[in-house]
Formats: C-alpha cells, sequence, structure tokens
C-alpha cells in the first residue's frame, strides 16, 4: 500500500496524505466495484470528487455520461472515501483518482490512484491425457481476492475450486462454461465439441 505526500506552504509545512486501499484491482464484467482511500491532513474536505486519469482534464465521474446512473460517492469531511461503480462493462478499465479541496488546499490531480481492470470469462480447451482434455477458465487480468471457480457440466455444476483449471473426459455431446462464486450469473460462454446449439445457453 502506498501513500502520495501534498506539502502545503500555507502557514508552514502542513503534510497531507491520501492513501488508497488497493494500487490493483481486476473484476467481473457486469459486477460491482468499491474504490476506497483514506485522507489525513490538517484541514477537513469541503469538496471531493473521482475522475479518470486518461481524461485531458479532471471530469467529475457522476456527471459523466458513460457512468449515468453507476456510480456514488460515499464518505464524509473525515473520510474514509469510496467510489461504488455498478455495471461494470469493459471500457471502465482505467486509472482512478480521488482529489479534493479544503479551505486551505486543492489536492493534485497528478498523484497515482487505482487503476481498475474488468474482464469476461472465456473458457480455453487444451488437450491433456489421451482422451481428456484441460479447461481454463481464463480472464485478462488476475482477479482480485483469490476467486473461487465454479464450472458447469451440461448446464449441471461439477466442480468448485480455486484453481481455474478442470481436466475431464469430453465427450461431443459434452458443453462446459464456468463462472465465479459469488457472481454465478456472470458465467462465460459455454463450449461444446458437438454443436452450437448446445452453447447457445446456460443452466
Amino acid at each position: 500500500m502506498h501513500s502520495y505526500h501534498y506539502i502545503s506552504g500555507v502557514q508552514g509545512q502542513s503534510c497531507n496524505r491520501v492513501t488508497y486501499t488497493k494500487r490493483r484491482i481486476c473484476v467481473l464484467k457486469g459486477s460491482t466495484v468499491d474504490i476506497s482511500c483514506t485522507y489525513v491532513g490538517y484541514y477537513y474536505t469541503k469538496s471531493t470528487l473521482w475522475f479518470r486519469s486518461d481524461k485531458s482534464t479532471p471530469e467529475d465521474l457522476t456527471r459523466d455520461a458513460g457512468y449515468a446512473g453507476r456510480v456514488e460517492y460515499t464518505g464524509t469531511y473525515e473520510g474514509p472515501f469510496t467510489l461504488r461503480i455498478t455495471d461494470l462493462r469493459e471500457e471502465d478499465s482505467a486509472e482512478y483518482r480521488f482529489t479534493f479541496k479544503t479551505y486551505k488546499i486543492e489536492w493534485g490531480h497528478s498523484f497515482p490512484g487505482t487503476t481498475l481492470s474488468v474482464t469476461g470469462l472465456q473458457v480455453k480447451v487444451t488437450p491433456a491425457a489421451e482422451g481428456q482434455k484441460t479447461l481454463t477458465c481464463s480472464t485478462t487480468c488476475t482477479l482480485t481476492d483469490n476467486p473461487t471457480y465454479i464450472w458447469y457440466k451440461n448446464r449441471h455444476k461439477v466442480k468448485e475450486d480455486t484453481s481455474s483449471l478442470y481436466s475431464d473426459y469430453f465427450s461431443d455431446a459434452d458443453s462446459y462454461s464456468c463462472a465465479v462464486k459469488g457472481h454465478e450469473d456472470l458465467h462465460s460462454p459455454a463450449v461444446c465439441e458437438y454443436s452450437t446449439v448446445h452453447c447457445g445457453y446456460f443452466h
């Protein structure tokens, strides 16, 4: 966990600090994420906002049309402060920064924040031992908080494990998909050997 310091020359040397709970977060598309930080300083905040660092100028996310109805701020004038984004989309992947104003200072916009990566789930199939194949519940980033993976075969739950790998004997008509515990509704598309008809729906 890293701290970033801003030194104000107003009334001598006053030290303020913003600490982000996590520097990197990887979560599932369609889920909800909380990005949090704490502020320690001599002055109470009078206004706060969160913004994406890839914008040319800081834009309050609550006023960004791309986040309409999906963003919520929590936190008192002393913190902690949390940005909640719901119904996550892959285009939400970005670095998010917190800024504030007090009666004496304005927090700088250039200090690093929390980088969010949003991923879907995909089943990848590789040959294993004779007659077997190994399935991987694949993501584009490493999911935060050591998730538990759930595997479904022909729409029925067959395995729950912290490993993203699953080996089994395939028959032509078998279909497989995966999900993460706690987000079973955000499952991967199914894969199958025999016909795409079997892969058009989930359990």
